[in-house]
């Protein structure tokens, strides 16, 4: 059932969706934490810098997403005309329905700077894997990294349809990041390879909620519980890239890399 949050005023001042803003606050703030902690680990590698700054990006997105999309998006009102050919062709092939549902563009900079942060854990998934996996395999799926990410930002963006966010999303998380660790694993039963799976498999719940508009009231909707499972993610996403980072394999293998 769709929960609409009522708007809160905190001395004079209008707060659209108090509890999505706070929520978004907490995923951002473990990322931050995040960050700030795996800095400090000395390796210095591929897979360090990807992992990092993936937790630097999407605690960016989280944060404006809570502020700016949900908090204060009534304060950034913009005119945007989508291209009607484009938009005309996608609803051919994902449904008219779908593609009328365009939104505010202020939502894009939190958007986009998500599927960034995606495309740079998919990226530390394929850099930790590549040592047992084929060269040519590891080769491919990089550039595939790169190639996915501007074609989903362009639909996005001229879109401003959320959908492709989530397709993005579900493709990076499910497809890449969970099989490159789930073959790390059966290989090597690394045990950060298992708390990626972990964290994983707590945001595919965040989205089924998300997607089913599944809540319990208007203070905790669905965009609340898909946060809070986005929240424990991400604390098992850090976990598994200390697991990850410390691991001394990794270190010899790739800290001049």
């Amino acid at each position: 059932m769709l929960y609409e949050q009522p708007s809160v005023f905190v001395f004079g001042l209008r707060i659209d969706e108090p509890v999505t803003t706070i929520t978004d606050l907490m995923v951002s703030f473990v990322c931050f934490y995040a960050f700030y902690k795996l800095n400090k680990i000395e390796v210095r590698n591929k897979v360090h810098l990807y992992l990092r700054y993936y937790f630097l990006s999407m605690g960016v997105a989280t944060a404006i997403g809570g502020i700016v999309g949900h908090g204060f998006l009534y304060l950034f009102n913009s005119q945007w005309q989508t291209p009607e050919g484009f938009v005309n062709v996608m609803g051919q092939i994902f449904g008219k329905d779908l593609m009328k549902d365009i939104a505010n563009p202020w939502k894009l900079p939190a958007w986009l700077t998500s599927m960034f942060s995606i495309a740079l854990v998919e990226r530390a998934a394929i850099e930790y894997a590549r040592p047992l996996i084929n060269k040519h395999v590891g080769s491919f799926f990089a550039w595939l990294n790169i190639i996915e990410l501007v074609i989903f930002v362009t639909i996005t963006f001229l879109t401003l349809n959320f959908f492709f966010v989530e397709v993005h999303s579900a493709y990076g998380l499910l497809l890449v990041v969970s099989s490159f660790n789930l073959y790390v694993y059966i290989k090597t039963k690394k045990r950060g390879s298992k708390l990626f799976l972990v964290a994983v498999g707590f945001s595919a719940l965040g989205a089924l909620f998300f997607m089913n508009q599944w809540g319990i009231c208007p203070w905790f909707n669905h965009f609340d519980i898909s946060h809070v499972l986005m929240t424990f993610s991400a604390m098992y996403f850090y976990i598994g890239a200390k697991e990850i980072l410390n691991d001394p394999v990794l270190s010899q293998n790739g800290a001049n890399s």
